[in-house]
């Protein structure tokens, strides 16, 4: 057998491993989605890519000796970090160890299974891309609905051309752009469908203008925490949409541009009180969705503070700190105009009040005046919170 046939062999018996690990976490998917994934590489994409290491961050390429190893290792329902502050696994330095954060990843498959599910898509569907990223998920696309009816966008060129290659290599060519993604690209409207790989705030207006009446959109929707929420809607009407929270947590990074980095807060002296809500409620995937509903919109988490959560708000320097005291309890420290961990305390009693609900339980409205989630309760009531991105009046 030759070498390039014993490689074709491994990863075959790669992609069936992969599907395998997802249908036994309960990911069943409809025949034509299962074959993409049975028949759509994913190496290609990915041929370098990040592994956490000491705090920080080690690239491993597919030259780097182990092909077993490094094609299982591909072929995990993990996601993939590609980019680990600008700088991308392919362009780092053979075994150089990077501190810093990912700004770019190859998603988790099970979680791109959920939302290609949930955008179904059917051959001939004219089907948008935001966030081309490796390019992995345009290549399961183009499976699906045919590659002349993909268009897929990306603010990053070095991406847009690497994935343009390897897309071509694979033989499939959609049309691959290289432009703001909150854009859309109206060239190829309107659209069937539409799917983001980045979160955004809220529901950028091209987005709905360039889809069809009835279109469907898969968005994920996070602000600055990480329990991010994934958005199925249906476009209603010029400027509208509704739809349901899909079930499945996830925490996308921002659509590249959509929030610029900021420096780190600095440490200074503030007001010291008692709080009854501990710090690692932020970090609770069930419930961080709906503190983020609470948050003033430029507010950001700092994670470089092991011991205690930290928010900041750049435009007028409020902070908060959440400590955790040794013989239990929590204090807080708070600085400049805004306290800021009270909305999160606010939040808190309201959800456990609600009987801490679910966010498929939820609904999303998008209108040209507001864009909301709502929650109708037990008692006919039905509450209202506005999505944290959005600058329209109600």
């Amino acid at each position: 057998m030759t070498t390039d046939a014993a490689l074709e062999l491994q990863v075959r018996d790669a992609r069936i491993r992969l599907y395998e690990r997802m249908y036994r976490g309960s990911v069943l998917l409809p025949e034509r989605l299962s074959a993409a994934f049975l028949n759509v590489d994913r190496h290609p994409y990915v041929p370098a890519f990040f592994r956490r290491v000491a705090g920080g961050f080690v690239p491993w390429r597919a030259t780097a000796g182990d092909m077993a190893a490094w094609l299982a290792a591909v072929y995990t329902d993990e996601s993939l970090i590609t980019e680990v502050d600008g700088v991308h696994a392919e362009d780092a330095a053979e075994d150089e160890w990077m501190p810093g954060t990912p700004t770019s990843s190859s998603t988790m498959p099970s979680l791109m299974a959920d939302m290609l599910d949930a955008l179904n898509v059917n051959p001939g569907d004219q089907v948008l891309e935001i966030g081309t990223g490796s390019g992995y998920n345009a290549a399961l696309l183009c499976h699906l609905a045919g590659d002349h009816n993909v268009a897929t966008v990306d603010v990053a060129p070095r991406l847009t051309e690497r994935a343009r290659n390897r897309l071509e290599e694979g033989g499939y060519r959609p049309v691959v752009v290289c432009a703001d993604g909150r854009a859309g690209h109206d060239r190829g409207a309107p659209y069937d469908r539409l799917i983001a790989t980045g979160s955004v705030p809220d529901v950028p207006s091209a987005w709905l203008e360039q889809c069809a009446l009835g279109a469907l959109l898969v968005i994920p929707l996070k602000g600055a925490l990480a329990g991010g929420m994934i958005a199925r809607l249906k476009k209603t009407g010029p400027g509208s949409a509704s739809g349901y929270i899909l079930h499945s947590p996830a925490s996308f990074m921002p659509l590249r541009g959509e929030r610029e980095l900021v420096s780190r807060p600095p440490r200074v002296e503030g007001r010291e009180r008692v709080t009854a809500v501990p710090g690692a409620v932020i970090d609770d995937w069930s419930f961080s969705f709906f503190a983020q509903l609470h948050l003033p919109p430029a507010v950001v988490r700092d994670y470089d503070d092991r011991e205690c959560v930290r928010l900041y708000d750049p435009g007028d320097g409020s902070q908060a700190r959440v400590i955790a005291e040794h013989g239990g309890g929590h204090h807080v420290v708070v600085t400049g105009p805004e306290d800021l961990w009270e909305p999160v305390e606010r939040a808190y009693a309201e959800w456990t009040a609600r009987d801490r609900p679910r966010r498929e339980w939820f609904i999303v409205h998008i209108t040209p005046k507001r864009q909301w989630l709502s929650l109708r309760t037990a008692d006919g009531d039905e509450l209202t919170w506005t999505l944290p991105g959005w600058a329209g009046t109600a």
